[in-house]
């Protein structure tokens, strides 16, 4: 189970692992925290349509359907309501009743059941910093650290279905400094244009996490391509995030990359699978 604050986190980060995974005959559920209906639309070719800002809401949870089928994964909304990304100084306070603003435990509800239903053996989410400092990403990191407690726990939140453990949690680290100064180096070493140099230079002293699995996932990058592009309003497809070639990134950086941060089963460091220690004996 991957759990994401919005339609278009889970195409952006591990979606390529996600295929690779339903491709192995695993059942793979994305858990989408909100609709993303405060988002903006930041695909130039739309922005400005009233039909699509009037709708905004509808149009991503298409958006959504369209890169679920591409994933082959299933998805889930958790139902909350998008807190947007305040900007300005100083932020304005976020809009009443968003996601961002409710109880954890609260919020936490609709995942614990969500993991019951599923019963997945290994849960993947955010870092406590979101991976980026959006109100939404931090929120799901801290209902996802509550929901894999709390779903194996007969005495918390009673009437949300019959118990069940995850074995591992994982956080995303796809963007890592190692990474962007591999792909970097890979292009200019090929006489590209590199679309990092800016990035690198503005990276300062910011703190590498621990990457403790790396999983071979290259053959799927086409696809957590064609995933990400079909949220439409979200994404570019002339954009940053599609100028290093598929082949630069297959030949210099191979792998999708997470954190280990919970595991129940014996693991060694470092992996090359989600399921290290879980394969061996388990059945659903």
């Amino acid at each position: 189970m991957a759990v994401h604050a919005h339609p278009d986190d889970e195409s952006s980060k591990g979606a390529a692992t996600m295929a690779r995974y339903v491709a192995e005959g695993a059942e793979v559920l994305v858990a989408t925290c909100t609709g993303g209906e405060r988002g903006s639309v930041l695909n130039p070719a739309l922005q400005g349509d009233p039909e699509i800002e009037a709708n905004i809401h509808e149009v991503r949870r298409k958006e959504m359907d369209a890169a679920r089928e591409i994933l082959g994964v299933e998805q889930a909304w958790l139902g909350w309501e998008d807190s947007g990304l305040p900007e300005g100084d100083p932020l304005p306070p976020l809009p009443e009743g968003c996601f961002a603003l409710l109880d954890v435990d609260k919020a936490a509800e609709p995942l614990v059941r969500l993991i019951r239903e599923f019963r997945p053996h290994v849960i993947t989410t955010y870092d406590e910093n979101g991976g980026y400092p959006h109100p939404d990403h931090i929120q799901t990191h801290k209902i996802t650290m509550v929901a894999f407690d709390a779903a194996g726990d007969p005495d918390a939140y009673p009437g949300a279905g019959e118990p069940w453990q995850p074995l591992k949690l994982y956080y995303n680290q796809g963007i890592s400094r190692a990474r962007i100064e591999a792909l970097h180096e890979g292009m200019q070493k090929r006489g590209l244009e590199s679309p990092y140099g800016e990035w690198l230079e503005r990276w300062g002293d910011r703190d590498e996490r621990d990457i403790t699995t790396r999983v071979p996932c290259a053959d799927w990058f086409e696809t957590r391509d064609r995933a990400l592009i079909a949220h439409a309003t979200q994404v570019d497809p002339d954009g940053f995030w599609f100028r290093v070639p598929i082949s630069v990134q297959r030949e210099v950086w191979p792998t999708e990359d997470y954190e280990l941060v919970r595991s129940l089963v014996d693991t060694d460091l470092p992996e090359d699978d989600l399921f290290a220690g879980v394969r061996v004996g388990v059945r659903r």
